[in-house]
């Protein structure tokens, strides 16, 4: 009979960006690895042949699901689906398993047709454990191929940083960075306005849904980031210095595109920035003149940030589209009327919006959310977030609620609605779902890396809540 299983490491969802403290994520062991490795024998009965697993369970019990944090192949020796095949894959599915796999022998000869049509029904994908593989030997090999991929990632997320660094010193950079960005992606990039482009040509909806990403950041208190997916491709705006913006599109995506991404973006604000700013550089001048900061600045609204890291004051400050800062040796302080997002490299704390004669208040936000950011150690924490005070409709309610949610499988959202409900307690929280506390506890703190939010602040509590209540 198989051994018990060794769980093997359970990367995050490679879809939903960076993890804390600026961790690298790792991409899934496709299925068809697995399937590959003659060692283990595995073969594919029934369901879809591709899949992503993020780790390996193991359980006999009738309903593992809630038990299970999205992404895993569980194995079975086939006590638990025996009652009652389609309600027990109907229940994987729900929660979101990769995968089931079957070990034969010694309590089945041979995979149940039953449960075969149910996998098949419900489009998880079946594989069959012969009888001299342990499932402990497959969860080794998912953490071996875990580690591979995750080596292959950093390297080819390295070797891309150091050539886009190495076309920023060419004699025509900006058409430079732009080839090596889409030959790094494998996709194709576009700079607003002017319409640069490197890659090969994007399918009609695809590049329409890029232009409209691309004037969404590029305008005046539009935000950082913004992404989309259309005509196949996943898409992604990064707002640059001077209400310009970089566009990538890719038909798919690794887990570094994002970091590769974002060095391009710094590297193309110094190089499109014109300097002095003009409006920023007349502020200067104002505020050393007059003493009067209501009086030097633009009506905003504008953001003081605090950050802490090892990179250069100045490329940051470019990268957050302002000339305004003063750095020390204990950090830098900014001032940008561009709502700031994560800056590969630093650690951020950003105040709520401000007018220009509230800028002291906004400096001690500032101030205090980089200590919740470094006590945290998350890249960016914010002061206030906006949420659903900015949304104006219902359509555009659910529409916001449902982009922020998307990461989360139904089981996460239920969790998610009845902890908060809760007030954040893991015992009545539990009780009312009828599951273990520790499932509880392992299924928020999957929603907060999957959201990449800090679900102890009470700012994102609330805005979460009110999502929730959207669904």
């Amino acid at each position: 009979m198989p051994a018990a299983a060794v769980p093997a490491p359970a990367p995050r969802d490679p879809e939903y960006g960076n993890g804390p403290a600026g961790e690298p994520l790792t991409p899934p062991v496709p299925l068809a690895a697995l399937l590959a490795d003659r060692e283990l024998g595995l073969r594919h009965l029934a369901g879809p042949a591709a899949a992503g697993v993020h780790g390996v369970h193991a359980s006999e019990m009738p309903d593992p699901s809630p038990y299970l944090l999205g992404g895993e192949l569980l194995l079975t020796a086939g006590a638990g689906p025996a009652e009652d095949p389609d309600g027990y894959v109907a229940r994987l599915a729900g929660a979101g398993a990769a995968a089931l796999g079957f070990g034969v022998a010694p309590v089945h000869e041979e995979v149940p047709a039953a449960l075969a049509e149910a996998c098949a029904r419900h489009g998880l994908p079946l594989l069959e454990v012969p009888p001299r593989t342990p499932f402990s030997a497959v969860a080794r090999a998912v953490g071996r191929l875990t580690a591979e991929a995750r080596t292959r990632e950093l390297r080819r997320t390295t070797e891309a940083q150091q050539a886009l660094a190495a076309a920023a010193a060419r004699p025509d950079p900006v058409p430079a960075v732009l080839a090596r960005l889409a030959a790094s992606l494998g996709g194709s990039v576009a700079l607003w306005p002017g319409g640069r482009t490197a890659g090969p040509e994007l399918p009609a909806p695809a590049r329409q849904a890029l232009s409209a990403l691309l004037a969404r950041v590029g305008r005046e208190g539009g935000p950082a980031t913004a992404t989309d997916r259309a005509g196949g491709h996943h898409l992604a705006a990064y707002a640059l210095a001077g209400r310009a913006a970089l566009g990538t599109a890719t038909p798919a995506r690794a887990p570094g595109d994002h970091t590769v991404a974002s060095v391009a973006a710094v590297l193309l604000t110094l190089l499109t920035a014109e300097r002095p700013a003009g409006a920023e550089a007349a502020a200067l001048t104002r505020l050393l003149l007059d003493g009067d900061p209501a009086a030097a600045l633009t009506a905003g609204p504008w953001y003081a940030v605090h950050a802490r890291g090892a990179g250069d004051p100045q490329a940051l400050a470019a990268a957050l589209g302002t000339v305004l800062l003063d750095p020390d040796e204990g950090g830098v302080r900014l001032l940008t009327d561009r709502e700031p997002g994560v800056q590969p490299g630093w650690r951020l704390g950003v105040s709520a919006p401000a007018a220009p004669d509230a800028l002291a208040a906004a400096g001690a936000q500032a101030g205090r959310a980089l200590q919740r950011a470094e006590a945290a150690r998350t890249p960016l924490a914010r002061h206030a977030d906006a949420g659903f005070a900015g949304l104006v409709g219902e359509a555009e309610a659910r529409a916001h609620a449902e982009a922020l949610l998307g990461p989360l499988s139904p089981a996460l959202r239920e969790t998610l609605r009845a902890w908060l409900a809760h007030h954040g307690s893991w015992d009545r929280t539990a009780a009312a779902l009828g599951v273990h506390r520790n499932t509880v506890r392992q299924r928020v703190a999957r929603c907060a890396v999957l959201l990449e939010r800090d679900t102890d602040d009470p700012d994102v509590r609330m805005e979460l809540w009110f999502a929730l209540r959207q669904q």
